[in-house]
């Protein structure tokens, strides 16, 4: 595997997915878009990801996941693509309110933070269904279901 995590847990939730589990997913995300990575996941509780949710998005609540990635001043190459924070909390209770597995939505969580690391956002419509088909398409390689469905089939 050429993606290297750098993991940080800050929480104390329970359920939180083992490393091996979460570079698989990155693996899986960040692949097909580029050889080699250097990630940072840094897994929080609430608070945490509320003040960085207000700091640079201007939202006072927590968040599931926040993407920051990594600008390279010019003439410099590094495999750093950024930053994902996981607010474990938000997380279980989403995956709890949407009827979805746990490490199922923390796959899901993973992946769209790396996509918006490597540039995909979803501000329009067209680029929200274009990030989502790579969501559901990464995420069937690693025999999750689709996430937006909203019924069990």
């Amino acid at each position: 595997m050429s993606i290297v995590l750098d993991l940080q847990l800050a929480s104390s939730a329970p359920d939180i997915p083992d490393e091996q589990a979460i570079e698989r997913w990155l693996d899986a995300a960040i692949t097909p878009f580029q050889a080699a990575a250097e990630v940072t996941v840094r897994i929080v509780d609430n608070p945490e990801s509320q003040q960085l949710n207000l700091q640079y998005r201007g939202k006072d609540k927590p968040t599931n996941v926040l993407s920051f990635p990594f600008q390279a001043p010019p003439g410099l190459s590094l495999p750093l693509l950024g930053d994902l924070v996981i607010s474990a909390p938000v997380v279980a209770a989403e995956a709890t309110e949407q009827q979805k597995l746990p490490n199922d939505h923390w796959a899901h969580m993973v992946v769209h933070g790396c996509l918006h690391l490597l540039g995909f956002d979803h501000i329009n419509d067209d680029d929200a269904e274009a990030m989502e088909a790579e969501e559901i398409q990464i995420l069937a390689s690693l025999g999750i279901k689709n996430p937006y469905l909203l019924d069990d089939n």
